[in-house]
């Protein structure tokens, strides 16, 4: 059949074939080369007198990352240009002044490499990654998008599809949509502001608004550039050219002002979502940690896929107060200058009411004392654990150094900060579960709310 060569043409790929008598042996012959062992390295972190902080670590590794952390999430729009984050997280992979779209995807894509951005209600973080020997093309790729946008009028326009079934799916999850109108109701100002483009804003972020927004915000004081897997020196000669035109400190960031409040979504859904928060502890604080290991006590999700949580205070006891199905686990986020600690339940309709009281109570013992020592061990162990395993991949490790080196120009190592987390006491954790028993309330909630409470009634 023509266009399938014989099998016989094809070149023997295995290394053993070619040998001309059969191998019935290991080659105990040949020994291994014991080269010198590379010393480990610690993260390397610099402040360019630009503003720019650089932070590396060197592993070796023949993959190399690199991040550039930006303080340009949502909090930083206003009322005029609201939904411009959503839009230029979308816009990466457009024209920039020193490459068109079509140059940027194939140049990466000969490379082998990988460029991509997410966004955050605090930072926006543009990531590529390639093979170690061609990380100086790729720097010029990731470097155009991030100091040269240009933002021309007719590809902007071709985003609204785009930006429409971002929404169209963010809105088909329920969970998605309490939390956005958590923070709506939770702040008056900066973190209210949604991840997601807002209806009347839809087409209508122009160029001109994407420029400003660029100009305020992606400058050298409001920039890290993390490297994995490549030399701190190599950073540092990027930082000095390319990322020194877009110097200066930019405009300050409003401080977020928490507030409290309610807002309820009304629907024909079975099922209720419910949260209700109070104010918790700012991201690196030692009261952030507390919350964390009160998130573990109360039960934040199975640790193993599928698995029952059997350690969790929420679900056990909620188990006692209904025999309806339910859900339920504790909500921690923490920002810059804010935080917001609760509980998260899911449960029918009919029984909505009596899953969410009892999900405070058990809050609230907690507060009275209602925890063992053995339960804060356990929760430590837990958070550590969480914490370790989410820089095993570089992904995560990356995002880590990342997020500290953005917001204090400095990098705490692993054991320093699990040494944090070790000195909490059972102090610490009640002193965070009384503040979110007597704080301020915000609550969201969706679904058929007939037998939800108001938030004034929990």
């Amino acid at each position: 059949m023509r266009g399938i060569r014989s099998l016989n043409n094809f070149s023997k790929r295995c290394y053993a074939a070619a040998r001309r008598e059969t191998l019935t042996e290991p080659l105990t012959s040949l020994k291994p080369s014991k080269g010198a062992p590379l010393p480990p390295q610690n993260v390397q972190v610099s402040k360019l007198p630009n503003g720019l902080v650089i932070a590396s670590l060197e592993n070796y590794s023949p993959l190399s990352s690199i991040g550039v952390f930006v303080k340009a999430g949502s909090r930083y729009e206003t009322v005029e240009n609201q939904g411009v984050s959503h839009v230029l997280r979308l816009a990466a992979n457009l024209t920039t002044k020193g490459a068109s779209s079509f140059k940027i995807c194939r140049g990466v894509e000969a490379i082998g490499g990988s460029l991509s951005v997410t966004a955050s209600r605090e930072t926006m973080v543009y990531t590529a990654e390639c093979m170690r020997d061609d990380i100086d093309s790729l720097l010029e790729f990731l470097v155009n998008v991030t100091t040269a946008q240009e933002f021309r009028p007719w590809e902007v326009d071709d985003l609204t599809s785009r930006v429409k079934i971002d929404k169209a799916l963010a809105h088909q999850s329920p969970q998605i949509s309490v939390i956005e109108k958590l923070h709506e109701a939770a702040y008056k100002n900066a973190l209210s502001n949604s991840l997601y483009c807002p209806d009347f804003m839809v087409g209508r972020v122009s160029s001109e608004q994407l420029q400003s927004f660029v100009e305020d915000s992606f400058t050298t004081g409001r920039m890290a550039l993390v490297g994995l897997g490549v030399k701190h020196s190599q950073l540092r000669q990027v930082g000095e050219g390319l990322l020194s035109a877009r110097s200066g400190a930019g405009v300050p960031m409003a401080k977020a002002m928490y507030r409290g409040g309610e807002l309820r979504i009304q629907n024909n859904d079975d099922l209720v979502h419910a949260l209700i928060v109070s104010e918790g502890g700012v991201t690196g604080s030692a009261e952030a940690n507390a919350f964390s290991v009160l998130q573990r006590i109360l039960g934040a999700g199975p640790h193993v896929k599928r698995g029952a949580s059997i350690s969790s205070k929420l679900r056990n006891g909620i188990a006692k107060a209904t025999t309806q199905p339910f859900d339920a686990t504790a909500f921690n986020a923490s920002y810059s200058d804010s935080g917001l600690f609760g509980v998260y339940t899911i449960a029918q309709a009919d029984s909505a009411g009596e899953v969410i009281e009892a999900a405070i109570a058990q809050v609230k013992g907690v507060a009275e004392g209602n925890v063992s020592e053995t339960d804060i061990t356990t929760a430590k162990n837990q958070v550590k654990a969480e914490y370790l395993m989410s820089i095993e991949s570089s992904e995560g490790l990356l995002e880590e150094i990342g997020a500290q080196t953005l917001s204090t120009a400095t990098y705490q190592s692993p054991d320093t900060v699990l040494q944090a987390i070790e000195t909490l006491t059972k102090a610490d954790v009640l002193e965070a579960a009384n503040k979110f028993v007597d704080g301020k309330k915000t609550m969201a909630a969706s679904g058929n709310l007939v037998n939800t409470p108001f938030v004034d009634e929990v």
